[in-house]
């Protein structure tokens, strides 16, 4: 069974000169989305992709409504630029959907004649196709506004017919943003974040800090199914797990509870500041929210950004709970963020944080770690994985600063 469609993007046809770099990077993530369910074609033309899949209707839009950059996407019909073939398309079509919502009695017809060949502008065509569909659906009326059906035609190379729009992520093509590392806590803010930053075109890395048995395995494998969740829409991705017990082990023991939690993501900028350089990595991402929590504050994220040299990107910082929840629902995460195990971060919440540190009182109060030993500990216990559809892998990577990660498969593409 062959599947058509065609898909709709929007911030693309802004771009300038390198609009044909994001063309090509979105034709290219939309093929490799759907090419293990059968032989497809994918094409950009007049302003659209179009797609072809030997593939069942239902599954291909559950992978293309997921690709970055596509803004809607409808099922079609196609066939050559004849008023007669176009109108017998569409009465058919309308004849079916009524078939199947028996309780559409409102219709329009929206034409748009990108190939201004065809000898019929928009306005006529919808007319004519219009009232032929009244003619064979009498009980159906035209309604202009808010119809119950509406049967779109694109009069391009050829004419495509639709009845349903269907919409996608937005955004940027992803891998067209440049390289982040995305901090993955297992909460429910860390991955929107993350898919927020993918959502823009960058290619994450996830990184999870990990501190068993303060943390169970069940946490980290929370984590790994939410990369998996991700994947959905990203493609193949790396998950650093990064051992940070004897990190954690440490702050408790040296440093004052007030600031153990603010220490804690210091600690972590710095290990993945030193990890960045080896990935090609030129931004960190956050599920931060201003003042969600006590080392949300501006004070605070000031001291956490003043541990690391790379730009702190958070998405969420104006984002409300209720916000971030209902994405985080609709990107499928939720589920898995809510399972009852804590993080390393949840473990040692003080009773009474400091809200609006100094930042030399920071200083001072982790002035008794062995930073460098520490970060360099728990690199290279760290281990690597490769998760995507097909499933999870070790991925194998050079050494890392102060050790080599584990791992045993080369890392990459499909």
């Amino acid at each position: 069974m062959m599947a058509a469609f065609l898909l709709r993007y929007g911030e693309i046809a802004l771009k300038g000169q390198n609009q044909g770099v994001f063309l090509e990077t979105l034709t290219r993530n939309v093929a490799r989305a759907i090419e293990d369910l059968g032989p497809c074609d994918v094409r950009a033309t007049f302003g659209r992709v179009h797609v072809t899949v030997a593939a069942d209707t239902a599954a291909a839009i559950e992978r293309l409504r997921k690709v970055f950059g596509v803004v809607s996407l409808s099922p079609i019909r196609e066939v050559g630029l004849d008023r007669t073939a176009i109108t017998t398309a569409a009465v058919a079509m309308a004849e079916e959907a009524t078939g199947r919502r028996p309780e559409i009695a409102t219709f329009k017809v929206a034409t748009r004649r990108a190939d201004k060949r065809f000898p019929l502008t928009s306005m006529e065509t919808s007319s004519e196709v219009g009232r032929a569909i009244r003619e064979r659906l009498p009980q159906l009326a035209a309604r202009m506004r808010d119809p119950d059906l509406l049967l779109q035609i694109e009069l391009r190379d050829r004419a495509y017919l639709a009845t349903e729009t269907i919409p996608g992520p937005g955004g940027l093509p992803y891998g067209t943003g440049g390289r982040v590392l995305a901090l993955i806590s297992g909460g429910i803010d860390s991955p929107v974040a993350a898919w927020y930053a993918a959502r823009r075109g960058a290619v994450i890395t996830a990184v999870h800090f990990h501190s068993f048995p303060f943390t169970s395995e069940r946490a980290k494998e929370k984590v790994v199914d939410l990369c998996r969740a991700l994947v959905e829409y990203t493609g193949p991705l790396e998950l650093w797990v990064v051992h940070f017990t004897e990190v954690q082990r440490a702050i408790q023991q040296q440093v004052p509870d007030a600031f153990r939690v603010l220490v804690m993501r210091r600690m972590m900028m710095r290990i993945c500041d030193r990890l960045a350089p080896r990935l090609g990595v030129q931004a960190l991402v956050t599920g931060e929210s201003l003042g969600q929590v006590a080392s949300q504050t501006l004070e605070s994220l000031a001291a956490i950004n003043a541990a690391t040299r790379l730009p702190v990107l958070r998405p969420l910082i104006g984002a409300d709970k209720t916000e971030i929840m209902a994405r985080a629902s609709a990107i499928g995460t939720y589920g898995i963020s809510i399972r009852p195990f804590d993080d390393c971060c949840s473990l040692f919440v003080p009773s009474h944080p400091r809200t609006q540190p100094a930042l030399d009182e920071v200083d001072r109060a982790e002035a008794a770690l062995a930073v460098d030993r520490l970060v360099e500990g728990a690199l290279a216990s760290s281990d690597v994985l490769r998760i995507s559809r097909q499933g999870i892998a070790p991925a194998a990577v050079t050494a890392a600063a102060g050790g080599a990660a584990k791992g045993s498969s080369t890392a990459g593409g499909e």
